[in-house]
């Protein structure tokens, strides 16, 4: 079959990766201009940021077994920081506290380098944004919008659409098939706000990365403590959901403003960067996932996967849901 993909993040790669491998033709849509969607790193003249995904663990036997050919293929390595949790201040040992205490693994040399190993080979157009999925005869065409092209493209025909984008934005593209379409609505996504800090000197905080309570932000790292990173005072900081949510049509500067006190409250470092800005994730995290692996109708030959499906994990939003998504797509495709 020809299979169109929506979306060329980890799930959409995966499930075009696993298609492809059974022999179907397929062709990938992403709006971004370039792949890994939420496994994005932000590249600067002083190095990159992985500014989405921060890491990611491994719990079930078939992701660990990927994990582990991705390891020796030098794609990802264990992320060997030292992990506190933060409150007005003050650090202690994250032990407990911490949301997980599996191995924490990153992409190298970016968090993005596992999307961009999985896309090797397929046929994916970048820049180009699925606006509509319509019917045509027995098969699908897409409506196709690009930045350098003032009337959307049709796309297709297409023997099966496989709709590999957060929850919100699936509910739109599957109104064709309406009960799809209230599935993606339960999964609604909250947003996240995150900066990005850079120093010239050292603020020697004592650890790699922390868990922050009582303050604007959730979550802090040392971009530059992971493996195979460039040298540097660089920092990723994830306001909290709540927090997002209260200003997520707020100015970025303003943001930004409000982040940097945080920070300089959560660490008790006023040392002022050289490089700061913010980025808004209006998608972030699933606030109710679906009790499912993926959606897909055999008869009209539709579907879609992400980390919005539970896919037999604990909560979602995790880069292992996304993958077991998009495999088990793959698989009742077949």
């Amino acid at each position: 079959m020809h299979i169109a993909i929506i979306g060329a993040g980890l799930s959409g790669l995966t499930c075009a990766h696993r298609l492809q491998e059974q022999g179907h033709r397929v062709t990938v849509y992403e709006k971004s201009h370039a792949v890994s969607g939420r496994m994005s790193t932000r590249k600067t003249d002083l190095g990159g940021f992985d500014h989405g995904a921060q890491y990611f663990t491994a719990t079930s036997a078939a992701f660990k077994k990927d994990v582990a050919v991705w390891t020796k293929a030098g794609w990802v390595a264990p992320w060997q920081g030292k992990f506190v949790a933060l409150e007005n201040g003050k650090s202690k040992p994250a032990g407990k506290s911490a949301p997980d205490k599996s191995t924490r693994h990153v992409g190298v040399p970016a968090m993005r380098a596992v999307g961009e190993q999985l896309a090797q080979g397929l046929d994916i157009r970048t820049a180009q944004r699925v606006g509509r999925i319509e019917k045509f005869g027995e098969q699908w065409l897409l409506e196709v919008h690009a930045d350098t092209v003032p009337i959307a493209a049709s796309a297709g025909p297409f023997d099966a659409v496989v709709v590999a984008v957060p929850a919100d934005q699936a509910e739109q593209l599957l109104s064709v098939v309406p009960a799809f379409a209230r599935q993606a609505k339960k999964a609604r996504l909250v947003p996240c706000w995150t900066m990005m800090l850079a120093f010239q000197e050292g603020l020697d905080l004592g650890y790699d990365g922390a868990w922050v309570s009582g303050s604007r932000l959730g979550w802090l790292a040392h971009d530059a403590s992971k493996p195979g990173r460039r040298p540097g005072e660089h920092w990723v900081c994830n306001a909290t959901s709540a927090w997002s949510i209260e200003h997520l049509e707020d100015d970025p500067e303003r943001v930004k403003e409000k982040l940097l006190k945080a920070f300089h409250e959560a660490t008790g470092s006023h040392v002022q960067p050289v490089y700061a800005t913010v980025h808004r994730w209006r998608y972030a995290q699933a606030q109710a996932p679906l009790d499912a692996d993926c959606l897909w109708n055999k008869k009209l030959r539709i579907g879609a996967c992400g980390d919005w499906f539970k896919a037999g994990l604990d909560g979602a939003g995790r880069v292992e849901n996304a993958y077991l998504s998009g495999t088990a797509l793959a698989a009742s495709i077949v």
